[in-house]
């Protein structure tokens, strides 16, 4: 499994990649692809949604079970990964590029200092 050192990490098991001071793109992990098995769909939130962090912003479906999506941080959905509703096998398959979840807009930069950096979130994950 792979955690990149420029990320972020949730405990919930999703990234953050900073875009700049205001935009962030979120994900799941390497590893909650991992555990989920072959992902055969993906919930997303809407543009213009409002997400608050550590509320259900979504919904993954894999073979396995179903699980909530749960928002990294607070902010406004400024776009959702929509090439997941026709192929969400890039979850799977390039979780940290192509499976991107959505792109937000930070209610305050300030949130990311809670999250964890690589090597914390491979320690968190054991």
């Amino acid at each position: 499994m792979t955690f990149p050192d420029d990320l972020l990490y949730h405990a919930e098991h999703l990234w953050v990649r900073r875009l700049d001071d205001a935009e962030v793109t979120v994900g799941i992990s390497d590893f909650a692809q991992d555990q989920l098995g072959k992902v055969v769909y993906v919930d997303l939130p809407e543009e213009d949604d409002e997400l608050e962090a550590g509320s259900e912003m979504g919904a993954i479906e894999s073979a396995k079970s179903v699980s909530d999506l749960i928002a990294p941080v607070s902010g406004l959905v400024l776009e959702a990964n929509a090439a997941l509703d026709d192929d969400p096998s890039a979850l799977n398959n390039d979780p940290y590029g192509a499976g991107w979840l959505a792109r937000i807009k930070l209610d305050d930069p300030a949130q990311l200092d809670s999250l964890m950096d690589a090597a914390a979130y491979k320690a968190a994950i054991g």
